[in-house]
C-alpha cells in the first residue's frame, strides 16, 4: 500500500498545519510524528487525548505512521462513558498535549507528550528525525482508527477503522470535490470523530495541502480564514445555521463565503432553508455528503455536480449503495419516492466492533452494511436522507447521540422514576434533546437543569437534556414497550 500521506514522505515545504500561532510544514510534520512514532513503536494501541491541538493531529499522525491503532477520546467525556473507553479498547499508553490534565480513567496509563517536539518531549533516544521509510510498510486491512460510535442502546461500540477504508474514503472525495494540493480548508471541528479527523485533518494532509483548525467556531474566524487563503469550510448544520444567521449583518462574511470554492456540510440535515439563506447571500451552495464512522463517506454532492438543497448527492467512487424494504429486498429501479433503508458495501467500510463479534454479525447481510438510514433515492442517483430506521439515535450539534444511553443515567437518578429521551427538531442544533421524565415525587420533581447536570457528569455535555416534559406515566404498549411516537410537544 502506497503511503497515507506522500507529502511527509516526500518532506513537502508546503503549510501543512496551522491551530492559532502553532504551525508546521509537511517536512516539520514529518520529523514531529516520524520522533513520536519511534517512542510508540510496538506498542499494542494508544488513546489519544483528542483536544482540537496541533498536539492531537501529530499523535494521530504519528500513530498512523508506527502502525499503531489510536482511539481517539473525547475530552468531555463523562467518567462512566470514558472508563467503558478504556476498558473496552485497552490502551498500552496515552499521548496528549503536554498541559493537558488527564482524568483518572487514563491517569495510570504511562503518557506521552505531543507537539512539534514530541521526541525532545519524550526524551526518545532514537534519531532525532526518523523518516516516514524508516517504519515498515503495512496492510491495507491492519487497524488504524478505533472510533467509538454511540448506539441505540447500551455503551458505544468501538469501530475499528482500517487504512485502506481511510485512503478509498479520501482518494473518492480527491475526485468528488476536486481536491487538490491548493487547497487551504478551515473547520472547527472536534478531532474525535470521523468528520473532523479523517476529512478535516487527515484529508488535506493526504492530498499535500493544508488545514487551519480555528480550536472554536466563530463567524469571525470562518471570514479572517476565508479571506486569507483558504479555500474550503467543512462544518456541521448548527455551524452553517449561525453562518445563516449572521450573514444579513456581515457583509464581511458574505463576501468570504462567496470567495470560497467548496462550503461543506455533513453528520446532519442541513435545513432547506438554510441552504436558500446562504446561497442568497453569498451566491455559493453548500453541498452535503452522508456518511457514519462504520463507512466513513458513502456519498456526496459533487463539486462538479447539481448542489440540490435537501440531498447527500451520489455514491462515491467505489461505493456501492442500495435501498432494500422492510423483507430486505434490494429495489430493481428508483423513483425518487419510495422509502428503503440505505446499504453500503466497498473499501470503506470498517472493519469489525470491537470486542463485539456479536454487533459486527449483526451489522451486515451478506456484506452489505446496514445504515439503518432511510432514503429516497432519484432516478439519477441522488440520495435524499428522511429519517432513521430507529427512532432512537439524536443528531444534536453534529453529534450521533444514542438515547438508550441518556435514558440508563437518567433513571438512576433518585428523583426519577419512569424515563424516556427523544429528539425534536431544533433550528440551530438539527435537533434537541428532550427527557421525558416521570418523577419519583409527583410534588418535588427533579428540575431540568439539576437533571441536565446529572446527564452531562456521567456521559458528556453534548448529550445533556436541553428540554425536560413531566408526565404522570409514559406511553406503553401491550408488550410494556415505550410507545415514543406518541411522545410530542
Amino acid at each position: 500500500m502506497s503511503p497515507l500521506f506522500p507529502a511527509l514522505a516526500a518532506r513537502s515545504e508546503r503549510p501543512a498545519l496551522r491551530f492559532g500561532d502553532r504551525a508546521l510544514t509537511h517536512a516539520e510534520l514529518a520529523d514531529a510524528a516520524g520522533s513520536l512514532a519511534a517512542r510508540i513503536a510496538g506498542e499494542r494501541r494508544i488513546a489519544v487525548w483528542a483536544t482540537p491541538t496541533l498536539g492531537t493531529a501529530v499523535g494521530v499522525v504519528a500513530a498512523l505512521l508506527a502502525g499503531v491503532p489510536a482511539v481517539p477520546v473525547n475530552p468531555k467525556s463523562g467518567e462512566r462513558e470514558l472508563a467503558h473507553i478504556v476498558a473496552d479498547s485497552a490502551p498500552t499508553l496515552v499521548v496528549a498535549e503536554p498541559d493537558a490534565t488527564l482524568p483518572p480513567a487514563l491517569a495510570g496509563l504511562a503518557r506521552v507528550d505531543a507537539g512539534a517536539a514530541a521526541a525532545a518531549a519524550a526524551g526518545d533516544p532514537a534519531p532525532e528525525h526518523p523518516r516516514n521509510d524508516a517504519f515498515p510498510e503495512l496492510s491495507p486491512e491492519a487497524p488504524a482508527l478505533i472510533v467509538y460510535t454511540s448506539g441505540t442502546t447500551g455503551p458505544p461500540k468501538g469501530a475499528v477503522v482500517p487504512r485502506r477504508a481511510i485512503a478509498a474514503t479520501l482518494d473518492a472525495l480527491e475526485d468528488a470535490w476536486q481536491w487538490t494540493a491548493d487547497d487551504v480548508l478551515v473547520h472547527a471541528l472536534p478531532l474525535f470523530h470521523v468528520h473532523g479527523l479523517i476529512l478535516g485533518i487527515l484529508g488535506p494532509l493526504r492530498r499535500g495541502g493544508s488545514v487551519r483548525h480555528l480550536g472554536r467556531f466563530d463567524t469571525e474566524g470562518v471570514t479572517r480564514e476565508l479571506s486569507s487563503g483558504a479555500t474550503m469550510l467543512f462544518g456541521v448544520p448548527t455551524m452553517y445555521h449561525r453562518i445563516a444567521e449572521a450573514l444579513a449583518d456581515d457583509a464581511a462574511l458574505a463576501k468570504a463565503l462567496a470567495g470560497a470554492r467548496l462550503l461543506v456540510s455533513g453528520s446532519a440535515a442541513l435545513p432547506v432553508h438554510d441552504h436558500e439563506r446562504i446561497a442568497a447571500a453569498t451566491g455559493r451552495r453548500v453541498i452535503e455528503r452522508y456518511g457514519m464512522t462504520e463507512t466513513l463517506m458513502n456519498t456526496s454532492v459533487r463539486a462538479d455536480g447539481e448542489p440540490r438543497a435537501g440531498t447527500v448527492g451520489v455514491p462515491l467512487g467505489g461505493v456501492e449503495l442500495r435501498l432494500v424494504d422492510e423483507s430486505g429486498v434490494a429495489f430493481e429501479a428508483y423513483d425518487g419516492e419510495t422509502v428503503g433503508e440505505i446499504q453500503v458495501r466497498g473499501p470503506n467500510l470498517f472493519t469489525e466492533y470491537l470486542n463485539r463479534p456479536d454487533a459486527t454479525e449483526a451489522a451486515f447481510t451478506d456484506g452489505w452494511f446496514r445504515t439503518g438510514d432511510m432514503a429516497i433515492r432519484d432516478p439519477d442517483g441522488y440520495v435524499r436522507i428522511v429519517g432513521r430506521k430507529a427512532t432512537d439515535l439524536i443528531k444534536s450539534g453534529g453529534y450521533k447521540i444514542g438515547a438508550g444511553e441518556i435514558e440508563n443515567v437518567l433513571l438512576e437518578h433518585p428523583g426519577v422514576r419512569e424515563a424516556a429521551v427523544t429528539g425534536e427538531p431544533d433550528a440551530d442544533l438539527g435537533e434537541r434533546i428532550v427527557a421525558w421524565i416521570v418523577p419519583a415525587r409527583a410534588e418535588a420533581p427533579p428540575s431540568a437543569e439539576e437533571l441536565a447536570n446529572h446527564v452531562a457528569a456521567q456521559l458528556a455535555a453534548h448529550k445533556r437534556p436541553r428540554t425536560v416534559r413531566y408526565l404522570d406515566a409514559l406511553p406503553r404498549n401491550d408488550m410494556g414497550k415505550i410507545m415514543k411516537r406518541a411522545l410530542h410537544g
